[in-house]
């Protein structure tokens, strides 16, 4: 190609752009103008779809919050739930202890129910420290003392 062709091509102002970018990519520093103008044309469309959808994006953040509210809700119904069982097991194992210590006789099931109920006591008071226990701590221990009696006598009611 002469000289005045290339001359021509650069003159018309389209070709500028073209010996630039050939130039810069044979030059020993690796710089792409390529990836340039994808990252700022990848940056116009990010605008533009966040002025199109803006009412969309609104609406999700809307979701978003409603749904943290919704989780929040939900989380303190849990706790709640499992409070008031863990209130159902120690009200129960009150009651038996009482029944006990008023000299009355259970059968070996029936001591095995409440002592289930006692293992589902602790196991929530160990996995929540912020609950309150030890309003049962001495009725648990009279009811594995007596339990253990029990055993040893084999004297369960029948």
């Amino acid at each position: 190609m002469p000289i005045s062709e290339i001359k021509d091509m650069v003159v018309a102002g389209g070709g500028v752009l073209i010996v630039l970018m050939t130039f810069v990519q044979i030059t020993p520093i690796k710089v792409n103008p390529w990836s340039w103008v994808a990252k700022m044309f990848g940056r116009l469309l990010k605008a533009f779809g966040r002025a199109i959808n803006s009412d969309v994006l609104t609406e999700l953040e809307d979701v978003k919050r409603h749904q943290r509210e919704t989780q929040e809700k939900l989380d303190k119904h849990i706790r709640v739930d499992d409070e008031r069982d863990a209130d159902n097991h120690r009200q129960r194992i009150l009651r038996f202890n009482s029944e006990l210590i008023d000299g009355k006789n259970f059968t070996h099931e029936y001591f095995t129910d409440v002592l289930v109920e006692i293992d589902d006591y602790e196991r929530y008071c160990e996995t929540h420290p912020e609950y309150r226990n030890n309003r049962a701590v001495l009725a648990i221990a009279n009811i594995k003392r007596v339990y253990k009696s029990h055993e040893a006598n084999s004297d369960f009611l029948k």
